[in-house]
């Protein structure tokens, strides 16, 4: 289930609305004509809502617990991607991930902090926060994608490093 923040209720509203009519599965025209008529303005109230943002509210959204991750890019913009684990030294870093992919044709080396989604997940991979073999993973990643010519493309999304 999506979180809305204090300044989207109006969005929220709005598509619990679009979502009960669809689910009602209606074929009148009338409840056809309120979705497509709801959609448009859920629209138009998102457009305008997003378009007079404050700072704080920049920072809110920024900060989304459901803002995409890593992962959900790589899952949508490459195809391919093979993860590739430890630093070849101590052990593997699972706030860092990154591996091979491709991407528009062309093949790339892509590193990057992952938080996780649930609460389980998050624990497993540290909140994002990269403890030494991560930073040692993230160098030998880059330097296997320079011995092999490949660009990289790194996702930066961290709290911080891990202060253990």
């Amino acid at each position: 289930m999506r979180e809305y923040l204090d300044f989207e209720k109006p969005l929220k509203e709005l598509e619990e609305r679009i979502a009960k009519l669809v689910k009602s599965k209606s074929k009148k025209v009338s409840v056809q004509e309120a979705i497509v008529k709801s959609t448009e303005q859920l629209a138009n109230i998102e457009r305008e809502i997003f378009a007079n943002l404050s700072p704080w509210q920049h920072s809110q959204i920024a900060r989304h617990p459901q803002r995409p991750s890593i992962s959900d890019y790589l899952e949508h913009m490459t195809e391919g991607f093979m993860e590739l684990h430890g630093d070849r030294l101590f052990g593997d870093d699972r706030a860092i991930i990154g591996g091979f992919a491709t991407w528009k044709g062309r093949s790339i080396m892509a590193i990057g902090h992952e938080k996780g989604k649930s609460l389980k997940e998050r624990m497993r991979r540290n909140f994002g926060m990269a403890k030494p073999e991560g930073y040692r993973k993230a160098l030998r990643l880059m330097k296997l994608a320079e011995r092999f010519n490949r660009p990289i493309i790194t996702f930066i999304d961290t709290p911080g490093a891990y202060p253990g």
